[in-house]
């Protein structure tokens, strides 16, 4: 494609192909998102929680993935806003759920002694305006005879940095119910004490900025106390404290000093298919 010049008469210059290109894949992925859902071509990978202090598999976060027919498999940040842009979001995240909420049952009956196995669930700030998330959540678990307990639900810190109580009213609910929320990607926005203590949360989910920070052992004082004053914070609220990006065991230690509850990350396992779990899971409970 060429673009004319303003002041070149006849003459054209080269357009960026690769901007033209981008915007082309996105036209070409939007439009099959409708049916890329009603085909099966979704599927969720898992990736497993794990406590730092015992070292036992807690659960997983879902991770949804698209297998296009032509680009191959697409990770949530090539697919996710163009849903969110068309509301296609709403039926992809109902659909999502309630694959993870099966997932959740099968692991807690295949794994009772291996403790609770918890599935968390990302949700979109789309998904929190919709007026049916509260109904749709309460139908999945009755239709699976899955307990509140084995669900929690992340939302990230952006999304809730000023919300008022109409669009806290659904994740109160939620959370009445037994409903674990977590606020996703700590750190990155401006929550202050004031700020969580109205929010309906019981995890903070530590951004992964802040274990990038801890790649030395012993790492740098000042961000052990940074991370130490966010879980002194947390825990005087009864909140447990997730981290994400964990990569090396020099980290693990140092957020398991520092007293963080679970973490997450390639350092234990890539997110993979709900059998890797099952594997890790079954490991744990025997030793």
């Amino acid at each position: 494609m060429y673009r004319a010049k303003s002041a070149g008469g006849n003459r054209f210059e080269l357009a960026d192909e690769e901007a033209d290109a981008r915007a082309i894949t996105r036209h070409g992925l939007t439009t099959a998102l409708p049916a890329a859902l009603d085909r099966g071509e979704f599927f969720i990978e898992y990736q497993p929680l794990v406590h730092l202090g015992d070292g036992s598999v807690r659960g997983a976060e879902a991770l949804v993935r698209w297998l296009h027919p032509q680009h191959g498999i697409l990770g949530p940040d090539r697919f996710i806003p163009l849903a969110e842009h068309t509301g296609l979001i709403v039926p992809l995240g109902r659909w999502v759920l309630e694959q993870s909420v099966r997932q959740a049952r099968e692991w807690r009956e295949r794994y009772d002694d291996a403790g609770p196995l918890r599935i968390n669930v990302n949700l979109s700030p789309c998904q929190l305006t919709h007026p049916g998330l509260v109904q749709d959540t309460v139908d999945i678990l009755e239709r699976t005879g899955v307990d509140p307990d084995a669900l929690c639900l992340e939302v990230t810190e952006s999304a809730l940095i000023g919300a008022d109580d109409d669009l806290l009213k659904p994740l109160r609910r939620l959370a009445e119910m037994g409903v674990d929320i977590a606020l996703d990607d700590f750190g990155t926005g401006y929550s202050n004490l004031a700020n969580l203590r109205r929010l309906p949360v019981s995890i903070l989910k530590l951004d992964r900025s802040f274990t990038q920070s801890m790649q030395q052992f012993p790492a740098d004082p000042v961000d052990l106390k940074i991370v130490e004053g966010i879980v002194s914070l947390a825990h005087s609220l009864d909140l447990a404290v997730t981290v994400e990006g964990v990569e090396t065991g020099a980290q693990a230690e140092q957020l398991r000093i520092l007293g963080c509850d679970t973490a997450q990350g390639w350092y234990y396992a890539r997110p993979g298919p709900p059998d890797r779990l099952h594997e890790l899971a079954l490991v744990d409970a025997t030793g």
